[in-house]
C-alpha cells in the first residue's frame, strides 16, 4: 500500500508494488503519448483549428466565447487551458494539445486511485496498464483539441472520489467537498452534454452518502457549485436569439439525420463497432468481425457487475457507509455505461456512420473498472484454487477474456505506432508547406473547402484568412463570420482547392481559359489560384 514515511527528517511517499507498476505503466503511457504530441500525430483538421483559433482569440483578449465558434452545445474549456501557453509562445499544435496530455496524466492518477479504493491495488495497476496502450482512435479522443471528453472523464473522478471520501470520513471539510462536486458537474455539463448520464450516476451516489447533509448548508453550497461551473452556458442561452438556445440546436442536429435506422443496425454499428472502437480494440479505419467479441460481450459484462454490486451491498447491511460505498460507486459506473450507450444506438449515427462517431462513447473509459471488476475477481479466485470446479472454468473463461483484450489492445497500439503514424506526419507536412507558401508568397485573403479553412488560418497564425465555399464555390460552414466578411471584402481573393476537387473543377469552368494562367502553386495536394478578376457566384 502507498503511504507516507519519515526518514532522516524527510517526508516521502513510500510505493508498494502494485503502485510502483501502475506508476510505471502511466509514465510509459504518458512518455508515449508526448511523443505523438510533438509530432502532431493524430494529424490536425480544422475542427481542433477552430478550437484553437478561440485560444488564439483569447489569449489577445479579442473573444470570451462560450461555446465552439458556429455552435452553442460544445464548451470551449480546453481552449481555455491553451490560452496561456499560446500567448506565451504563438500558435502551435504541440502546446494547443499539452493542456490535454496533462489531463489524461491526471485521469490515469485519479482512475487508479478510485481503483484502489472500490477494488484492489493489482486490480487498478491492471487499469492503469490498459488505459496507457492506445491506438489511433483512442489516443485521437485523449490528444486532439475538439471538446469536452478529456476534462469531463477527470471531473466524473474527482466527483467519485469526493463520494468515496465522503463515506468513509477521509474528507475533513465535507461542506466544501459537496461544493466542489457541485463545480465539477457544472463545468462538466457546459464542456459536453455526453457526459450527462455519469453526472447523474454521480448525483444519485453523492444523495446516498450526505442525504441529510444536503438539507442544510452541503446542499446549498452544491447548488452553488453547479451555478458557478454552469454559470457560462446560462449566460450564453439567455441571450441567445430565439431558437438559437443549446437545446434547440441540439434538437435540429439530433433530427436532421434521416429516418431512423431499424434496431438491429444500430446495434450492429454500437455494439460491434463502436464499443470495440472506442476500447481500443481496432485500427481507426474499422473492426473485423471478430474484433467485435468485446462489444457482444460488454452489455453482459454491465448486467454481472450489477449484480456482483448489488450482492455485495446487500451483504454488507448495516456497516457502516465506508464498506458499503465500494458497491455504490461500481453501480454508478455501470449505470452511467449504460445509459451512454443506450443513448448511443438510439442515434441513427450508430448505424449510419459508426467509424466517425464512435468517438461519443469514449467516456465508457470511466466505467473500465467495474466492468472488468468481475472478471478480475473470477480470474484470481481460480489461480488461488478456492473455488470449485464450476469456478474453475469460469475463472479461466475470465483469464482469457483479460488476456485477450490486453493481447488485442497491445497489437493495436504496436501497430498504430509503427506504421500509423506516417500517414498524419506526411499530411501534417503538406499542411506546413502550404501555410508557408502562402504566407511568405501570397495571396492572404483566399476561399476553400471546410477542412483546409481554419487549419491554414491556424497554421498561418491569422496572417492568411480563409472563407469557406462548398464544391459549388457558395458558402459553406463558416464557424467565424468575421473571416468571412474579410476575405469577402478583398479585391482579388485567391482560392485554395483540393487538386481534382468538384470545387476545382467548377473553378476552372467559371475560369474558363483564364484558369491556367491563374494557377499560381500546386503544394500538397492543393492547387493554388489567384484570377485577376474575383470569382463569387452566389453574388
Amino acid at each position: 500500500m502507498s503511504q507516507p514515511v519519515r526518514k532522516r527528517g524527510r517526508w516521502r511517499p513510500q510505493l508498494d508494488r502494485p503502485a510502483l507498476v501502475a506508476l510505471l505503466f502511466g509514465l510509459a503511457g504518458v512518455g508515449y503519448r508526448l511523443v505523438l504530441t510533438l509530432h502532431t500525430v493524430p494529424v490536425s483538421n480544422s475542427d481542433e483549428a477552430t478550437f484553437g483559433l478561440a485560444a488564439m482569440h483569447i489569449a489577445q483578449g479579442r473573444e470570451l466565447p462560450v461555446f465552439l465558434y458556429g455552435q452553442r452545445y460544445m464548451g470551449v474549456l480546453e481552449s481555455y487551458l491553451a490560452a496561456p501557453l499560446i500567448a506565451v509562445a504563438g500558435p502551435s499544435w504541440p502546446l494547443l494539445r499539452l493542456p490535454l496530455l496533462l489531463l489524461y496524466a491526471v485521469f490515469l492518477w485519479l482512475i487508479h486511485r478510485l481503483t484502489r479504493r472500490i477494488c484492489s491495488p493489482w486490480f487498478a495497476a491492471f487499469v492503469v496498464g490498459l488505459l496507457a496502450l492506445g491506438g489511433e482512435r483512442v489516443v485521437r479522443d485523449q490528444l486532439t483539441v475538439v471538446g469536452g471528453r478529456p476534462e469531463v472523464k477527470v471531473a466524473v473522478l474527482l466527483m467519485l472520489l469526493v463520494v468515496v471520501g465522503l463515506a468513509r470520513g477521509t474528507v475533513r471539510h465535507r461542506r466544501l467537498a459537496v461544493g466542489l462536486f457541485g463545480l465539477l458537474a457544472g463545468v462538466a455539463a457546459w464542456s459536453d452534454w455526453l457526459i450527462l448520464p455519469y453526472l447523474g450516476a454521480a448525483a444519485l451516489a453523492l444523495l446516498w452518502v450526505a442525504r441529510r447533509e444536503l438539507l442544510g448548508w452541503a446542499g446549498a453550497l452544491l447548488l452553488a457549485g453547479f451555478a458557478v461551473g454552469i454559470a457560462p452556458m446560462i449566460r450564453d442561452n439567455l441571450v441567445a436569439p430565439p431558437g438559437e438556445d443549446s437545446l434547440s440546436v441540439l434538437r435540429e442536429v439530433s433530427t436532421r439525420a434521416g429516418p431512423t435506422p431499424p434496431w438491429i443496425r444500430r446495434l450492429d454499428g454500437g455494439l460491434l463497432e463502436g464499443v470495440p472502437l472506442a476500447a481500443g480494440l481496432c485500427p481507426v479505419d474499422g473492426c473485423s468481425r471478430w474484433q467485435g467479441w468485446f462489444g457482444l460481450l460488454y452489455p453482459l459484462l454491465l448486467v454481472v457487475a450489477a449484480a456482483l454490486a448489488v450482492v455485495a451491498y446487500r451483504r454488507a447491511a448495516g456497516a457502516p457507509p465506508g464498506r458499503r460505498v465500494g458497491p455504490v460507486v461500481h453501480l454508478a459506473l455501470v449505470v452511467g455505461a449504460a445509459l451512454t450507450l443506450l443513448s448511443y444506438v438510439r442515434s441513427p449515427l450508430a448505424a449510419t456512420s459508426p467509424l466517425d462517431n464512435a468517438r461519443y462513447l469514449s467516456v465508457l473509459q470511466l466505467s473500465l473498472p467495474a466492468v472488468l471488476w468481475p472478471l478480475w475477481l473470477a480470474a484470481v479466485a481460480c489461480w488461488r484454487g478456492t473455488v470449485g470446479a464450476l469456478g474453475r472454468l469460469a475463472g479461466a473463461l475470465a483469464t482469457a477474456v483479460l488476456a485477450a483484450l490486453t493481447a488485442t489492445t497491445l497489437v493495436v497500439t504496436v501497430q498504430f505506432a509503427a506504421t500509423g503514424t506516417e500517414a498524419s506526419r506526411v499530411e501534417e507536412r503538406q499542411a506546413r508547406e502550404l501555410a508557408d507558401r502562402l504566407r511568405a508568397g501570397g495571396p492572404h485573403e483566399v476561399y476553400g473547402d471546410y477542412w483546409t479553412c481554419n487549419r491554414l488560418i491556424f497554421n498561418t497564425d491569422e496572417s492568411v484568412v480563409c472563407a469557406v465555399l462548398d464544391g459549388e464555390l457558395t458558402p459553406g460552414q463558416n464557424r467565424y463570420p468575421a473571416y468571412w466578411r474579410q476575405v469577402g471584402r478583398a479585391d482579388r481573393p485567391g482560392y485554395v482547392l483540393a487538386a481534382g476537387s468538384a470545387a476545382e473543377r467548377r473553378l476552372r469552368r467559371l475560369l474558363g481559359d483564364r484558369a491556367d494562367a491563374a494557377l499560381l502553386a500546386e503544394v500538397g495536394g492543393y492547387r493554388v489560384y489567384h484570377p485577376e478578376t474575383p470569382v463569387r457566384p452566389w453574388r
